[in-house]
C-alpha cells in the first residue's frame, strides 16, 4: 500500500519493529520520539495515519490526538501499555480511530493500518454520491464537509464516518455494536460501544447548536440508532 505513517514512539525497540513491519509491507514511516515534536510534524506535513503511544516526553498521546483533531481529520492509532478499558474510552472519546494494547502483534498492527487507510480514503474519495442530503442537512463527501442551515459545521473523524455511514443507511435501525463495527472497523467489546453513545450525543449537540431542533438521528431504547429521513 502506498501510504505514508508517521509513528510517535519513545521506545525505539518498539518503533523500529513497527517501522520494519509497515516498510515491509510497503509504507513510507517517520519516527519521532516525542511528544512536542511529534505534534508539529503531524500538523506540518500530511499523513495517511498516525500512530501515537500513550506516555511520551512532553505531551501524551491523548492531548496530541486531542490537539490534531482541531485541525486534522488524519486517521490516528494509539498504542499503548495501558490496558484499562476507561483509557480506550478515553482515546476514542478524543477522536483516535483505533487503540491497540502493548504487547501486539505486529501483524495485526499491519493490517489495522490498512484497514483504517482503506476506510479513510473510501470515505474522503466517495464519488457514488458525491453530496448527501436531508432537508436542512447536507453532506459534501468529496470536500469531507457537513452543512446544516447551509452553515458549515466541525466534526471530528469519527462523528463524520458516523454521520455519513448513518445518512447512507436511512430509516434501518443499528444496534450499538453494529455501529462499532461498522464505523471503527474492529469488533466490539462491551465497553468500547460506549464511545458510540459519546459520539452519537456530540453530534446531536452540534447538530442543535447549528439550528437543527429536530434531529434526524433517533434513539429506540432496547434497540439502537435509526436516521430518520423524514425528520
Amino acid at each position: 500500500m502506498n501510504a505514508k505513517v508517521l509513528i510517535i514512539e519513545d521506545d525505539t525497540s518498539i518503533a523500529q519493529l513497527q517501522r520494519d513491519y509497515l516498510e515491509i509491507n510497503g509504507f513510507t514511516v517517520e519516527l519521532v520520539n516525542d511528544g512536542q515534536s511529534g505534534l508539529n510534524l503531524a500538523l506540518k506535513q500530511e499523513f495517511d495515519l498516525i500512530i501515537v503511544d500513550v506516555m511520551l516526553p512532553g505531551l501524551d498521546g491523548f492531548e496530541i490526538c486531542r490537539q490534531i483533531r482541531q485541525q486534522k481529520q488524519t486517521p490516528i492509532m494509539i498504542v499503548s501499555a495501558k490496558k484499562e478499558d476507561i483509557d480506550k474510552v478515553r482515546g476514542l472519546g478524543l477522536g483516535a480511530n483505533d487503540y491497540l494494547s502493548k504487547p501486539f502483534s505486529p501483524n495485526e498492527l499491519v493490517a489495522r493500518v490498512k484497514a483504517h487507510i482503506t476506510r479513510y480514503r473510501s470515505v474522503t474519495t466517495a464519488v457514488s454520491a458525491p453530496i448527501l442530503e436531508n432537508k436542512e442537512l447536507k453532506i459534501e463527501l468529496a470536500a469531507h464537509k457537513v452543512f446544516v442551515l447551509e452553515k458549515e459545521i466541525t466534526l471530528t473523524t469519527k462523528e463524520y464516518q458516523l454521520l455519513v455511514f448513518l445518512m447512507q443507511h436511512p430509516n434501518r435501525v443499528w444496534q450499538k455494536e453494529q455501529l462499532f463495527e461498522q464505523v471503527w472497523g474492529m469488533d466490539s467489546l462491551d465497553t468500547e460501544v460506549s464511545t458510540v453513545v459519546v459520539h452519537i450525543k456530540r453530534i446531536r449537540a452540534k447538530l442543535r447548536q447549528a439550528g437543527l431542533n429536530e434531529g434526524p438521528i433517533e434513539t429506540l431504547w432496547g434497540s439502537g440508532y435509526r436516521f430518520n429521513k423524514e425528520v
